[in-house]
């Protein structure tokens, strides 16, 4: 095997593991928004947080390593903020609509 097969299998490897970890965030997120019309849990915000904040390091360290190029980093972590967004904007809604009750 050459060092360039190695580099390369490393290279997959990384961004396998990072996408295992972001599908693990989107389920959170994908959950949350079930439930959205059910309950309000605070902790679950700062759960989805607490994730997108390690998961955002292990893109960096990926990136910085040379394990993954700067553009998929960024790509899969865009994705996650943006449905993160998209959670948020729905309880803000539905936070608004509990106060107009």
């Amino acid at each position: 095997m050459t060092s360039s097969d190695l580099q390369e299998q490393l290279n997959l490897r990384a961004v396998t593991l990072l996408q295992e970890d972001a599908d693990k965030i989107q389920k959170l997120i994908e959950v949350q928004m079930e439930n959205l019309a059910t309950r309000y849990c605070p902790l679950y915000e700062e759960v989805l947080d607490t994730q997108m904040y390690g998961f955002s390091r292990e893109v960096d360290f990926a990136v910085r390593a040379g394990l993954v190029p700067e553009i998929s980093g960024k790509l899969i972590l865009s994705e996650l903020e943006r449905n993160l967004a998209v959670l948020y904007d729905a309880l803000n809604k539905k936070a608004e609509e509990r106060e107009m009750l």
